[in-house]
């Protein structure tokens, strides 16, 4: 299905506007063409399955069964579940919607968010090709790990009182429920079909502008801004380099599998790994269009914390890296 996205692409930028390949222009044009498209069908498509399984199901037995003694394996299975899906950051955003809709502990909505855009199968290929199996083993503990802690901090600090009111206010009436019906509510299927509907136009509604926006933003970045900065000032290796590093990945819009060939490339032109995996752990998972369309679910305290939490692991991993060689 997704190489019909990408068809559809081709069509727009080589043959409709005419435009030359391999220019910035062409490979900006492409990218905003095939991830808007891909991002709004994801998302239109999940919301609507998720809330018609809602509307045949309690969601208090869901809960129930993710919180107290299960939390911790709800981080793990989140985690899990964002490993195997093949999703850069934004395209995983539709998911993580339909778990916070559903009130799913935040935590595990955000291990699966977290590790989401580091890890996919098609990366896990390449990177093993690229740095061989152990190398490999060792990001996909890491990148798990990250989600899986990024959960347990956000339901520890309660992280849900940041989402924006009338998702907040959704967790704040799960607290105060006392008793927990588990007999599913009795709906007819044409019942589930305009609840899914009217949800499905509430949540794409007051999202889509913000998926051209910030693709828009991810596209001009991914077609104007050359890789040779990166390699001309995060190669010295100094202590420094890491967090700059760090720094530099956010504005780019890239995903695991994408950001391999890059992190090649830098590699060969000397620059440390600790530094490399550092720029591009930002790249795919701190992206400034993610942001952008998660600020329609997520207030800015929560933004902030999420965004130094992952800029201060990816510095702890990045300066390890660079002290120890893992190849």
């Amino acid at each position: 299905m997704l190489h019909w996205f990408t068809r559809l692409a081709d069509w727009v930028t080589y043959s409709l506007l005419q435009l030359s390949p391999d220019t910035p222009l062409a490979n900006g044009v492409h990218f905003f063409v095939e991830d808007t498209t891909k991002i709004l069908v994801l998302l239109t498509t999940l919301i609507y399955v998720i809330a018609i399984v809602r509307a045949g199901l309690n969601p208090e037995r869901v809960r129930y069964y993710l919180q107290g003694r299960r939390r911790f394996p709800g981080y793990l299975m989140g985690s899990v579940f964002g490993a195997v899906t093949p999703f850069c950051s934004c395209s995983s955003i539709p998911l993580f919607m339909g778990f916070v809709s559903a009130r799913i502990p935040l935590g595990v909505t955000m291990a699966f968010l977290l590790t989401s855009p580091m890890i996919n199968e098609i990366a896990v290929v390449l990177l093993t090709s690229l740095l061989g199996i152990r190398f490999t083993v060792i990001y996909v503990v890491i990148g798990m790990t990250l989600g899986i802690v990024g959960g347990f901090l956000m339901d520890r600090i309660r992280a849900e009182r940041w989402l924006v009111p009338f998702l907040a206010q959704q967790y704040q009436s799960r607290e105060t429920t006392e008793a927990i019906d588990y007999q599913p509510q009795a709906m007819t299927l044409k019942d589930r079909h305009q609840f899914a509907l009217e949800e499905t136009r509430t949540v794409v509604g007051r999202i889509w502008k913000w998926v051209f926006i910030g693709v828009g933003i991810g596209a001009f970045i991914h077609g104007f801004i050359p890789e040779t900065w990166f390699q001309t000032y995060l190669g010295a290796g100094q202590w420094w380099t890491v967090p700059l590093a760090s720094l530099a990945g956010i504005p780019l819009y890239v995903n695991a599998t994408s950001v391999i060939p890059v992190m090649g490339s830098l590699l060969a032109k000397s620059v440390p790994l600790g530094t490399t995996l550092a720029f591009c752990m930002s790249a795919v998972a701190v992206s400034l269009p993610e942001f952008m369309m998660l600020k329609q679910v997520m207030q800015y305290r929560l933004l902030l914390m999420i965004a130094a939490y992952l800029l201060v692991a990816f510095c702890l991993v990045g300066w390890l890296f660079n002290a120890v060689n893992f190849l």
